[in-house]
């Protein structure tokens, strides 16, 4: 099986071009699909010296860990005997969690309304919005849970840190462990920080069309897209660096932008609604792509209408 890339890329920035800049140059549709794709992203991520007592006469001038070590405690003590302060903490953390947990529903029904409009080239937000409603709750579940599990992992792994760090502090633990300590922590954050870009790039750019065309719930288009990325797992990681790159170049193309227009690019592109707006060509062509590589591996990931002028350039398979 040859599997492009730069040709899928090609075929996204062709099916982005014929459905943005036709003429009749269109702007309404330009600010509803923006809006379906504002939807879609609303969520989208010391070492020591030589020996201890060298460490602490170095370090202790500028930082006293004594503090930083007994924090929680001190902190603990002092909401014990501030409960006004407690019940305001608990309640930013219940408000903040409250707007996550919307804005993540919003963003999952916006996947769909996004995709629905990238793939049939319209300009429809209640079609959508009302069509893939199932398909949308399931995801925003999913992702609720998939975020608690990367959320609570995460926490364990600084308590970890925070412990040993206090621990090594107390104890004079020895350089070699520090070394390895430190280095087991930005490897535990590294590979978790891997796992979790790839299995949400994975969920928006497949799980998302593979949901869409099959009407599956979001663990159902897992297990249907598992056996083809077993089987294809280098293709996959490799599209994962080649969609980093794009976004490299992407970013490196916005922040020439911003400084052309003396800045005022990235004011405009700041204001959330509008800067979408502005970068729809971009997000567009992110979603045309993602579909057109995952086409590569079967009828049964078309999307795209047969009839379509935008499948004139599709991408074939060997």
């Amino acid at each position: 099986m040859d599997i492009r890339y730069f040709d899928v890329l090609s075929n996204g920035w062709n099916i982005m071009k014929q459905s943005l800049f036709s003429k009749p140059f269109n702007l309404d549709k330009w600010f509803t699909i923006g809006f379906t794709a504002f939807l879609a992203n609303l969520v989208s991520g010391s070492s020591g010296g030589g020996g201890s007592n060298s460490f602490r006469k170095n370090y202790n001038d500028k930082i006293n860990f004594d503090k930083v070590f007994t924090f929680p405690q001190i902190a603990y003590d002092w909401l014990g005997t501030h409960q006004l302060w407690l019940w305001l903490i608990v309640f930013g953390i219940v408000l903040i969690m409250a707007i996550v947990i919307v804005l993540t529903w919003l963003s999952s029904r916006g996947q769909f309304m996004f995709l629905h409009n990238v793939v049939y080239d319209k300009d429809d937000v209640k079609i959508p919005w009302n069509e893939y409603r199932k398909e949308g709750d399931s995801l925003f579940l999913w992702r609720l849970v998939f975020g608690a599990i990367v959320f609570f992992i995460s926490i364990f792994i600084i308590f970890y840190g925070f412990t040993f760090a206090k621990n090594a502090y107390m104890n004079d633990f020895s350089f070699s462990d520090r070394v390895f300590t430190i280095l087991s922590l930005v490897g535990m954050f590294g590979l978790l920080a891997i796992i979790t870009a790839y299995i949400s790039l994975f969920l928006k750019d497949f799980i998302v069309p593979i949901m869409f065309k099959h009407r599956l719930t979001t663990t159902q288009a897992w297990s249907f897209f598992l056996p083809t990325l077993r089987s294809n797992v280098f293709h996959f990681l490799l599209y994962g660096l080649f969609i980093l790159f794009l976004w490299l170049v992407a970013a490196a193309a916005i922040i020439a932008f911003g400084l052309i227009t003396c800045c005022l690019g990235f004011l405009i592109m700041i204001i959330p609604y509008i800067g979408t707006v502005l970068l729809l060509p971009v997000y567009y062509t992110f979603r045309a792509l993602s579909v057109r590589y995952l086409e590569q591996f079967g009828d049964e990931f078309t999307l795209f209408p047969k009839e379509s002028e935008g499948n004139k350039d599709a991408v074939t398979v060997n």
